[in-house]
């Protein structure tokens, strides 16, 4: 008790600090939604997260400690089994858990299902141009790379936490509608950065950013995997090379749980510009302002390479 006291004490005068996530009464399973949560939350209550940077929710096996987290916590934000399949059979159990890809309202897009890599390019769904024949089923689970997501995500937050701190809900609704009026403000600020880039060429490594791509109008020229456990093997690594080529100048982002080898493999003697991209966000800070600062800080990213071909 005397705990929670002293973090609502902090969190009343705006300081930033991690939180236990066992000790937590508002738990995220990944650290984009705990930034919605804490622009929600700006002084009402902490929340923590519990998956920390470097984990990833494809793989994630539960700890003794997340267990007595996901227990103690009154309530709990998970984008749903399509990502955190780990915590389906635990969170299936417990009517405090919401499941954020299933709400009303929220737009989705399908998650790529299988990759036959070829030579040549064709259209396919959602506008991508993949330069390879995929097919399409699950829902795509990275909601939060949509800008339109995150607000939705943001007021159904509000209003869902307003009957757990009933004193606050006012203030979690004004919180909602000031990340509202930052968020269209940076939205319009990105969309003028990297419309001029719609139409050059870069390749991604796993199908995870479909929701930006679509937001932004930007269409990646090739996915050499599904997802992170989905590394291309030898064979696909000299197809992969084949469309680098065709390609020419491009851009080549990979993320920090990949390689260099990989990364080199396929990108020798080509002229290539490299990238890394984190859609997680794990290098900036929980803040008030932290999910928009993630996203500016992946479209920075992106801009800078596109910006050298």
């Amino acid at each position: 008790m005397l705990l929670r006291s002293m973090l609502l004490l902090l969190c009343s005068l705006g300081l930033s600090f991690p939180v236990l996530a066992d000790s937590a009464k508002v738990l995220t399973t990944i650290k984009p939604l705990q930034q919605i949560a804490a622009a929600v939350m700006d002084g009402v209550d902490t929340q923590a997260v519990l998956l920390t940077p470097g984990n990833s929710p494809h793989n994630y096996a539960l700890r003794p400690s997340d267990r007595r987290a996901l227990l103690n916590a009154e309530r709990i934000y998970w984008i749903g089994p399509e990502l955190e399949l780990f915590l389906e059979e635990v969170l299936g159990r417990q009517g405090n858990a919401q499941a954020l890809l299933h709400l009303p309202g929220m737009r989705v897009r399908e998650q790529l299902q299988s990759i036959n890599f070829q030579e040549d390019e064709s259209e396919h769904n959602h506008g991508h141009d993949h330069g390879h024949d995929h097919d399409h089923g699950a829902l795509d689970s990275h909601i939060w790379l949509s800008p339109d997501n995150a607000l939705h995500i943001a007021r159904f937050m509000a209003e869902d936490l307003a009957s757990l701190y009933p004193q606050h809900a006012e203030r979690l609704s004004s919180n909602a509608e000031a990340f509202a009026k930052r968020l269209s403000a940076l939205d319009a600020r990105l969309k003028e950065r990297l419309e001029p880039l719609q139409d050059r060429a870069y390749f991604v490594f796993h199908d995870g950013y479909g929701y930006f791509e679509d937001h932004y109008g930007l269409r990646p020229r090739g996915i050499f995997s599904l997802s992170h456990e989905v590394q291309p093997g030898a064979r696909h690594i000299n197809l992969l090379r084949q469309q680098l080529q065709k390609a020419g100048a491009s851009c080549v982002f990979t993320e920090p749980q990949f390689t260099p080898r990989l990364v080199d493999s396929l990108t020798q003697g080509l002229p290539v510009e490299k990238g890394e991209l984190d859609p997680l966000g794990g290098g900036i800070e929980i803040s008030a302002r932290g999910y928009e600062q993630t996203l500016n800080s992946l479209a920075e990213q992106m801009a800078n390479c596109l910006e050298k071909l």
